[in-house]
Order: C-alpha cells, then sequence, then structure tokens
C-alpha cells in the first residue's frame, strides 16, 4: 500500500506540471502510457529499494518540469526502460502509441544498450550511438539527459567504484552536452552532484564556505542593485533582480586552475536582470542596451569585459548581454541583462527555443545554431574513425569551448570556439580550403596557419595547390570538424603508403626470388621489432626501412638470427619509495592478484599501505600522495596506476573506461615517502630562503629533492621538490610558510 501511494503521488505530480505547462493538454496518453510501463515494471525495485516505476515517472518529471517537453517525450520518458528491462518490444510501443513514441524508445534504447565495435570501450561507443540518434530526434538525447540526472540524484545507492564510473561518463560526456544544448541548470546540477561524490570532502568545505558568506553576499547584492532598481522604476519596465552565486564545482575548478584558495574568488557573486518583452527580438534587444545605459551611469563598466551575446547568440541558443562594473565597495560584479525569453532559453536551452518558434519544433530545418552544430556532428559521424575513443575525444573538443567571433573578408560573422586557429578556421568554411590552407592574413596581417584567433578578427585564408597535409597539422587544430578532416586525410595518404610499400617489398622479394608469403612477411615484422605489416609497409615507403641483404639473410635462415631487443629488468622492491607510471618498471608491479580480486569481488576498495603500495604504478601526471583522495585503473596490461579522482587523465579514463576503474584509499603510517612538488612566490628579502629550508631540514625533517629559485625585480619565485609521507605533511608545510611575511602565494603543483 505505501509503494502504491509513493507511485500515485509521484505520477500525480507529474499530470499537475503538465497541465501547467503551455502544451496542448493530452492527458490520456500520458496516462496510458504510466499505466503500461507500472505494469511493465512490476514487481521490479531499484538499488535503493524503491519501486522501479519511480524512476521514469522522475525522468518524465525533469522532462516536463525542468526541460519543457511536451506529451510525446513525457510518454517516451515513462517508457524509457520498457524494451530494454522487459520482454516488450519497439513494435509493441508503435503498436500502442504511434511510430514518433516508439522511434524515441528506440532511439534511447539504442544508446543504452550494448556496444558495438571491437576496439572501443563501451562508454565511447554509447556516446557515438547517442550522437547517431541526436541527429534524427533531438529528444532522445534531450530524455537521456534527464535519465542521467535522475541516476545522479539517486548516485548514493551506487557502489564508490559504480560512483567513480558514473560520474567520470557524466562530467566527460553529459554535462558538456547539456552546456551545448542551453540546459544551464541541468549542466550545473549535474557537474555539482559528480563533484559531491568524487571529491565529498572538499565538496563538503565549499558549500559550507558559501553558506557561511552567503549573508554578506546578499547584502552586497542588494547595496549593488538599489540604485538600479530605482533608476529601472522610472522607466516602468517590468523587471526583476536576482542574484546568482557561483557553484561549488565552478569555485572549485577555478581553485584548481588558479591554484588559489577561495578567498580569492572574486567573482561567486554576479546580477541578472531579467525583463519582460514584447517577444520581438529586436524590441528586446534595444531594451537590454537601455538598461545597460542605465546601469553604465551608475557604475564604471570595465572595458574588456563587455560580452554581446544579442546580435550573435551562441551556438546553444543563449543570448544576453554581459558587463563587469565597478562597485562602490571596490569590487568587480558581473551584470547579465536579459529578456525573459532569453532567460527561459538561457536555463531550457533548445526546448524553449523551439516554443518561441512555433510550428512543429522537432522537424524544423531553418538555419540556426543548432542545426549547424548537428550537421557538424553527421559530417564527423559520416566520416569512420578507427575507434570510438578517437571519435569521443574529437567531438569532446567543441562541446565546452567558449565562443568568439570572426569575420569572413565579406564582412560575414562565423562563430567560433575560443582558442581555435586559422586552420580550424579554413576547415569550417570548406574541406578544400582547409586542405590547401598554407596561412591567413588576420587583420590584413600575415600569419601561420597554427595562429590562434580572438574575437573580432577579420580572416582571409591563402591556399596552396602543391601542399601536403602532415601529422604536424594535428598540433595546429582545436576543433572536431577539422581534427575529424585531418585525420582522414592522413589516414588515407597511409592507406596509399601501405600500398606503395607493398609493392616495394614484392618488388624486392621477387629480385631476390624470395616466398612472398604472409609467413615471410611476418618474419621480417619480427626482425625490425614491427607489430604488423602495415608499419612494415610503411616504413619501407618511408625509406625508414631500406631492405637489404640483413633481410634475404634472415629469411633465408628461416629467422634464427634476430635484432638486439630492449628489455626491462627486473627491480628488486624499493620499500621506501613509490614508484612512477612512466619509470617503466612495471617488473616488480602485480597484476590484480587472486586475494585482491577476492576483495574486489566483495566491493571493497583496494587498500593502499606499507605492504602492498610497491605493487601499484603511481600517476605520473598527478602523483597522489597518502591524503589525496584516489582511485585505482587497471589497464589492459593488466598492472594498476593509482590516480587522485581529479586527475585529468583519470577522467578520461573514467568516461571511456569506466569498467576498469576501482575505488581505492590509503592506510600509511608515516613510514613511506612521496615526492611532492610546492611553489613559492613572495618579496626578495635576504633570509627568506633561510627561513623555508629551516623549516624543511630542522623543523620537520624533511629531505629536499631540488630546489629552483628565480628573482626578478625584487619579487621570488621557487619550486621545491620535497619527499613527504602523506598529505598532512604537506599542509603543514604550507601552513608554517604561509607565516614568513615575504611569502605571499604557497601551492601544491604536484
Amino acid at each position: 500500500m505505501q509503494d502504491d501511494k509513493m507511485i500515485q503521488e509521484a505520477y500525480q505530480r507529474l499530470v499537475e506540471t503538465y497541465l501547467a505547462s503551455p502544451h496542448r493538454k493530452k492527458v490520456d496518453v500520458i496516462e496510458r502510457a504510466f499505466n503500461f510501463a507500472r505494469e511493465a515494471h512490476a514487481g521490479v525495485r531499484r538499488l535503493s529499494g524503491e519501486p522501479y516505476i519511480l524512476h521514469p515517472i522522475a525522468v518524465a518529471q525533469i522532462v516536463c518540469g525542468e526541460i519543457g517537453l511536451g506529451s510525446t517525450s513525457i510518454c517516451a520518458a515513462l517508457l524509457h526502460d520498457v524494451v530494454e528491462d522487459t520482454d516488450y518490444t519497439v513494435e509493441d510501443i508503435n503498436n500502442i502509441f504511434g511510430p514518433k513514441i516508439a522511434q524515441i524508445v528506440d532511439g534511447v534504447t539504442k544508446i543504452s544498450g550494448g556496444i558495438f565495435g571491437n576496439q572501443a570501450s563501451a562508454q565511447a561507443e554509447t556516446f557515438k550511438k547517442l550522437l547517431l540518434t541526436m541527429s534524427d530526434d533531438i529528444r532522445v538525447i534531450l530524455i537521456k539527459i534527464s535519465d542521467r540526472l535522475h541516476n545522479m540524484r539517486t548516485l548514493g545507492s551506487q557502489l564508490p567504484a559504480k560512483q567513480y564510473k558514473i560520474t567520470g561518463e557524466t562530467l566527460y560526456i553529459y554535462a558538456p552536452l547539456a552546456n551545448r544544448l542551453g540546459l544551464n541548470k541541468i549542466k550545473e546540477e549535474l557537474e555539482d552532484l559528480s563533484f559531491r561524490y568524487e571529491h565529498p570532502a572538499q565538496y563538503t568545505v565549499i558549500s559550507d564556505r558559501i553558506s557561511e558568506v552567503r549573508e554578506h553576499l546578499q547584502g552586497v547584492f542588494d547595496e549593488f542593485t538599489a540604485p538600479i532598481r530605482e533608476r529601472l522604476d522610472q522607466t516602468g519596465i517590468k523587471y526583476e533582480v536576482k542574484a546568482r552565486i557561483k557553484s561549488p564545482y565552478s569555485i572549485w575548478c577555478k581553485m584548481q586552475n588558479k591554484k588559489v584558495a577561495f578567498e580569492e574568488i572574486y567573482d561567486i557573486l554576479a546580477a541578472r536582470i531579467i525583463f519582460e518583452g514584447d517577444g520581438q527580438q529586436e524590441n528586446e534587444v534595444t531594451d537590454c542596451w537601455r538598461i545597460y545605459a542605465i546601469a553604465t551611469n551608475i557604475y564604471k563598466p570595465h572595458p574588456e569585459r563587455l560580452r554581446d551575446w544579442l546580435s550573435h547568440p551562441k551556438a546553444n541558443g543563449y543570448q544576453a548581454l554581459q558587463t563587469t562594473l565597478m562597485s562602490k565597495a571596490g569590487r568587480w560584479i558581473e551584470l547579465q541583462i536579459r529578456s525573459r525569453r532569453m532567460d527561459e532559453i538561457a536555463e531550457q536551452g533548445f526546448a524553449a527555443h523551439w516554443k518561441y518558434k512555433g510550428g512543429d519544433k522537432t522537424q524544423q530545418s531553418s538555419e540556426n545554431e543548432l542545426d549547424r552544430w548537428l550537421s557538424t556532428i553527421k559530417e564527423i559521424l559520416d566520416d569512420p574513425q578507427p575507434n570510438a575513443m578517437d571519435f569521443l575525444d574529437a567531438i569532446k573538443l567543441n562541446l565546452y569551448a567558449s565562443e568568439i567571433f570572426v569575420v569572413t573578408p565579406k564582412g560575414e560573422f562565423k562563430t567560433m570556439p575560443s582558442g581555435c586557429t586559422v586552420l580550424d578556421f579554413a576547415f569550417s568554411v570548406h574541406t578544400t580550403l582547409g586542405t590547401h590552407c598554407i596561412g591567413a592574413k588576420v587583420n590584413h596581417r600575415l600569419v601561420p596557419l597554427s595562429h590562434r584567433l580572438e574575437s573580432g578578427d577579420q580572416v582571409e585564408v591563402l591556399t596552396g595547390r602543391q601542399l601536403q597535409v602532415t601529422q604536424d597539422w594535428l598540433n595546429h587544430i582545436t576543433t572536431a570538424k577539422a581534427r575529424s578532416k585531418v585525420q582522414a586525410i592522413l589516414r588515407r595518404q597511409q592507406r596509399q603508403l601501405q600500398k606503395q610499400g607493398e609493392e616495394m617489398l614484392l618488388d624486392f622479394l621477387r629480385e631476390h626470388e624470395l616466398a612472398t608469403d604472409a609467413s615471410v612477411q611476418d618474419r621480417l615484422c619480427s626482425f625490425h621489432d614491427l607489430i604488423a605489416r602495415e608499419q612494415l609497409y610503411i616504413n619501407i615507403a618511408s625509406h625508414a626501412i631500406v631492405l637489404g641483404d640483413d633481410d634475404v639473410r634472415h629469411i633465408t635462415d628461416k629467422g634464427r638470427s634476430r635484432k638486439w631487443r630492449r628489455f626491462i629488468p627486473f627491480l628488486k622492491d624499493k620499500p621506501n619509495k613509490a614508484i612512477l607510471a612512466s619509470e617503466g618498471n612495471v617488473a616488480n608491479k602485480a597484476i590484480i592478484n587472486p586475494v585482491e580480486k577476492q576483495i574486489l569481488d566483495r566491493h571493497k576498495p583496494i587498500l593502499l599501505n606499507e605492504e602492498t603500495i610497491s605493487r601499484y604504478l603511481i600517476c605520473e601526471h598527478c602523483r597522489p600522495i597518502p591524503g589525496d583522495e584516489v582511485l585505482a585503473f587497471q589497464g589492459e596490461d593488466g598492472y594498476v596506476t593509482i590516480h587522485k579522482r581529479g586527475c585529468s587523465v583519470a577522467d578520461r579514463l573514467k568516461a571511456i573506461e569506466g569498467n576498469s576503474i576501482y575505488a581505492a584509499q590509503w592506510d600509511t603510517h608515516k613510514v613511506l615517502y612521496f615526492p611532492a612538488v610546492l611553489h613559492i612566490e613572495g618579496i626578495d628579502r635576504v633570509g627568506v630562503l633561510y627561513q623555508m629550508t629551516g623549516i624543511l631540514s630542522q623543523q620537520m625533517n624533511i629531505n629536499i629533492s631540488s630546489l629552483n629559485i628565480n628573482t626578478n625585480s625584487g619579487i621570488f619565485s621557487a619550486d621545491i621538490v620535497m619527499e613527504v609521507h602523506d598529505l598532512q605533511d604537506l599542509k603543514d608545510i604550507m601552513h608554517d610558510f604561509k607565516k614568513i611575511k615575504e611569502i605571499k602565494k604557497v601551492v601544491r603543483t604536484s
């Protein structure tokens, strides 16, 4: 009875939300979809113990209430797990609910189903299928994002390793997709939930700090907006003013990227003016500038922080006028100005955009930014990638990029990702233009193809006929389209090189009256330390290998002669020093052994202590030490590497190799030493270095591995590599360093 009550209450909230929306009232079909899904999932429960039907109801609630979609999407959301988890088929859905709902359910099912392709991870292939399906009906991805949001809201019932996998996918795939589709609130919630489960301690600290300063920030906001409100009231404009507090995840990212403390984040607070427009874009743009004039008559604007997204909206449909003003209290505060229509598009993305366009929203093919982005995705999908991980990385390049405007010689504006190069721009115009690009004139000045463009640049691409695309071009591009095109050209060139090399090899073998079969070629591969015949062909064609008498002798001697091969010696354990993954010393590292396998099967984390740490590799990129939040990754070779949970290498692994991620935790007792690096900046005074080294060597008995110090005009910077027991040692050192009055900044860089 309690279950029935919970289910009925959840469904009733959904119906009430739908009835309050501007969509046509088709409660009858929603009722049929609910009853069908409830019957299909009868008796099934989630890991949390609640009836499974509550999940599709919650997904439908997000689809309706938070994204603003109508009855077709709500029904598809209610039915989205039926085909995958029960005996019902897409044909059954089609017969009962019609082809459109069946098509969307089929799309969501394909995304959630098994993998296709032999070399790609399930996560990467899932993302590829997700984009393929999105090209047919954008509502598929909107439902999938809603599904992921509810899974993140209920992630507490999952085991830690599964949590890392899901949060990794979320940050790498779903949050960027939500961003690109304009679902700003959902994007922020996905990021914050991922942060909460990956770094619970840091999430709690930052959330608590936000709570502590919230009242103060509210006072700053009220004082800042009071004179603006007074002027706006005199104009008769209907408006509301909102405070925007930066999310915990955004604050944490800035702290990590800038290497600063919470107190040094100065843009936590922003103000937003939302006015009631008449729906006519031209009039709303005029009103935005009118409000801007009022605000800048009160406060001085920052000369370099005006962002005009009115005339040229972002690729996700976002429109607003943004400026940064100096308050009376002497702090810069960002002000966003937008109409109610613009605000809904900013929060609900293209779902709201369709609502304002009218007509059959999902079938319109007008040339807007979403159409152009989907067109780019289709181009990449049409160009086969070697594996889905390469595809995933190519698409990921564009999902989170901020945007700039570039001007063509004819005065046309083109939206490009921030940080793009001349080569990116050339490929965005046309593949042929990109293929033959030799440079450009930017603002009438000659620049190379690697030149990075800035907003407002006028670009004229220069071409040459005899240009050859090279591997080096991949270092000069940042967009998915350009990368996929260059990789396709390189693969085509490689195939031509392989064919040429194969012909050269066969000519050589025939000339020396030798057999030409595969076994002979494989012996040559072994002789030259190559794995595949294709590599042999390429090396021969590029003259990296010149066939000669040694090759003939090796073939005729039936492979008994061998080239000298490098080998990795077995090294004894180093009980007092962790081994970095980059050292190549894996001979004494344990592949997950039967005892550990039993531990993992019981869902317990890998324990890192004095006895076990020597079995594992330590990630060279992030260099975790005891006290850092960590996870373990088992590679294809079976060896296990320990990463910080926030390591950029681990982020990619969580997204594309999530099933190889394990929970791990430290249990050390200040016996082992681990390398750590501190960066220090301050005023150059006599005795500062003496005080620093005194703290390390005398006060804390810390061994300094290396010390690099530079001075310039009375300012010094130093990088110290030291050996510490754990994170607490490092925190104590940083605390004592900050007591030295000349030192102004102390951050851990590794």
